[in-house]
């Protein structure tokens, strides 16, 4: 039997949701530039609720692994070439294991960074310096991990991909976010941001890396320290000079940013160019 208020089942039906409340509505193309407002809201709202003043963007390879789980990834691959030496896909395996070995390095001063800026920073209920990352494995899970050992809070903004993903077990669970648009998520990396800290990476580190450099170099944004960690990695993937020296940028172009090779080197960079709580 029906219900008396619903003779002709009005409320079944999709037209009757709230438009809030419904998702499939939501989803549709025209309502883009909502889904666009949503996206910059959620997150701002959240961190202004959560006392987010500042944070520092750490960038880096999903890919690099811990130093122990390089390891084990490196003998693994060597057994099995020793196993079968003809084999070119095991060649190949063992030369990106041994590389990544090289790299599981980033990783723990990815970490220790962390420990260091949000020890420093977030003391007495401040929320200054706040690390914020991409939220995925890797170096980006090595910096959550560092302000979660010491008992501070950090940001993840994953993205949805087509690929199965999910959010790194180190981000403050009130701080983990997920972003549709890239777009959105970009501007939120920089939003607050006091400085971006790059570790070798991929496309997304160098997309993201790029986007600051250029909003710096136009003038679109100002006072970002940008600190790349690893000289040798950066200056093989990118000829800096051959950009000056080709008339692509300017030699002042290149004191957009500056390289360091530990976590305090990187640290004194940011210190010296801003007033960092709790430093002198």
């Amino acid at each position: 039997m029906k219900n008396a208020d619903d003779q002709s089942g009005q409320i079944r039906y999709p037209s009757y949701l709230r438009a809030d409340q419904d998702t499939a509505f939501l989803s549709r193309d025209e309502l883009r530039a909502v889904r666009l407002q949503l996206e910059w809201f959620k997150p701002e709202l959240i961190q202004q609720d959560e006392g987010i003043h500042s944070t520092i963007v750490v960038f880096g390879s999903a890919r690099v692994p811990d130093p122990d789980q390089a390891k084990r990834n490196l003998q693994h691959t060597t057994q099995a070439l020793a196993q079968n030496p003809e084999n070119l896909d095991l060649q190949r395996a063992a030369t990106v294991a041994n590389n990544q070995m090289a790299l599981s390095h980033y990783y723990s001063v990815s970490r220790e960074f962390s420990r260091l800026v949000s020890s420093t920073c977030q003391v007495d209920g401040h929320r200054e310096y706040v690390v914020v990352t991409g939220g995925g494995p890797g170096i980006m899970e090595a910096a959550n991990r560092g302000a979660h050992e010491v008992g501070a809070k950090s940001i993840g903004l994953n993205i949805s991909l087509p690929h199965e993903q999910a959010p790194n077990p180190y981000i403050s669970p009130s701080l983990t976010f997920q972003f549709r648009y890239f777009a959105l998520r970009k501007m939120h990396f920089l939003l607050r941001a006091k400085a971006l800290v790059a570790f070798p990476g991929g496309f997304g580190t160098l997309d993201e890396l790029f986007e600051t450099l250029t909003l710096l170099q136009t003038g679109k944004v100002k006072d970002v320290t940008v600190v790349l960690v690893g000289k040798k990695f950066w200056e093989e993937v990118i000829n800096w000079q051959y950009l000056v020296d080709s008339g692509l940028i300017s030699p002042e172009d290149l004191k957009l940013f500056h390289y360091a090779e530990t976590a305090q080197e990187a640290w004194n960079f940011i210190v010296r160019n801003h007033h960092t709580p709790g430093t002198s």
